[in-house]
């Protein structure tokens, strides 16, 4: 038995942040129910990666709304709202990333869900909190990214603001999320009552970079500097740490005894035998590194390298990712498959309880397609 289940989740969220915790709840063993507008459902089947579609829903949507039902409901029917009402009645959590003021005109704010099920788990996701005149602004991904200063700690010194490759902000979000409704569960355990949880993008994407923010508002405000030679990998490490291009691939080195790794290599760092060096010349210690390493193929580095105990690995990509023996070994992909019958490969839940693996088979729903199902259990009361 999964932890969550017999919980009856709510899900008015579109795109990233609200309905990877969907996932993340239903994984765990909720029932999560998405409500979308009829028809073209949530903005999020359009919004595609590399232009990759199943069923006529993005391949995104796929990847973040499976082992979901959807209802689909227009908010502003009089005749819908009633039915939403009876499912919140019946409901353990709702959560919604609509702008500030949007639920409280439609009637459904955390204070009159109260009235209808004072139980209720009311999750809210904004993108810049709730008070102030950043309250109704756009909370997107890569605005997000750009706001917090979070572009500023990847790339090299010399390249300007670099964004992260994947929409942080969202997921990280999105886990945070997770985390206030499980706590929220366990308070109204105790309680009895309802439970309003409240995140922000921004609040989430600074609680990211604690490390950085910490030590920028501890260190005379002096800002994060990256370093400027490829492959330099952290404002704030020292020297080895970072990604060196051998004969055929790139390594990473972590941190470590930068004399001891000198010496391993054959690169004498002695002049560097100060620690406080390691930080003030990692430019001109990794340049170092990089000339010795370019001259012998990875393997050969790797094996010298990890025989000494000294953390380095190799930099691989999607495909050499996938051909690696624990993908298979820990079960790292699942099968899902959707009502027409058609399946697609994805990632599971990094969660095990009891030994046993979170996976699921169903694949994202089309738009409605419980209503029929839901109508009967639910709603013909």
């Amino acid at each position: 038995m999964k932890p969550l289940e017999g919980l009856i989740v709510l899900e008015f969220c579109q795109f990233l942040a609200g309905p990877s915790a969907g996932l993340k709840l239903a994984d765990l063993g909720a029932r999560a129910i998405k409500i979308e507008r009829p028809i073209k459902g949530e903005a999020c089947r359009q919004l595609s990666i590399k232009d990759l579609f199943v069923d006529d829903s993005s391949l995104l949507f796929h990847t973040i709304n499976r082992n979901k039902e959807s209802f689909a409901a227009d908010l502003k029917n009089p005749d819908d709202l009633v039915l939403i009402k009876k499912l919140i009645e019946k409901a353990d959590i709702m959560t919604h990333n609509f702008r500030p003021g949007v639920m409280e005109k439609i009637g459904l704010d955390y204070f009159t869900t109260l009235t209808i099920n004072p139980k209720i788990i009311y999750g809210t996701i904004a993108g810049y909190g709730d008070k102030g005149p950043w309250a109704k602004k756009p909370g997107q991904d890569l605005l997000l990214q750009s706001l917090s200063g979070l572009s500023w700690l990847s790339g090299r010194k010399s390249q300007g603001p670099v964004p992260f490759g994947l929409a942080v902000a969202d997921l990280m979000c999105g886990n945070h999320f997770v985390q206030g409704i499980l706590a929220a569960l366990l308070k109204r355990a105790k309680t009895g009552k309802g439970v309003l949880v409240e995140v922000s993008l921004l609040e989430s994407i600074l609680d990211v970079q604690f490390e950085a923010i910490t030590s920028f508002l501890n260190d005379g405000g002096q800002q994060p500097e990256r370093g400027d030679i490829k492959g330099s990998a952290h404002a704030f490490l020292s020297a080895p740490y970072g990604v060196y291009k051998t004969q055929d691939d790139y390594i990473s080195l972590a941190m470590g005894d930068l004399l001891f790794i000198g010496n391993t290599l054959g690169v004498d760092l002695n002049q560097y035998a100060d620690k406080h060096l390691w930080f003030e010349k990692r430019d001109e210690i990794r340049i170092l590194l990089a000339d010795k390493l370019a001259e012998q193929k990875a393997d050969y580095w790797l094996g010298l390298l990890q025989k000494k105990g000294i953390w380095a690995g190799k930099v691989l990509n999607y495909e050499t990712l996938d051909q690696q023996p624990f993908v298979k070994e820990l079960q790292l992909k699942q099968t899902v498959k959707n009502s027409d019958g058609k399946t697609l490969v994805t990632t599971r839940s990094p969660i095990q309880l009891d030994g046993k693996i979170l996976s699921s088979t169903k694949a994202a729903p089309k738009v409605g397609e419980d209503n029929l199902a839901i109508h009967q259990q639910f709603l013909n009361e």
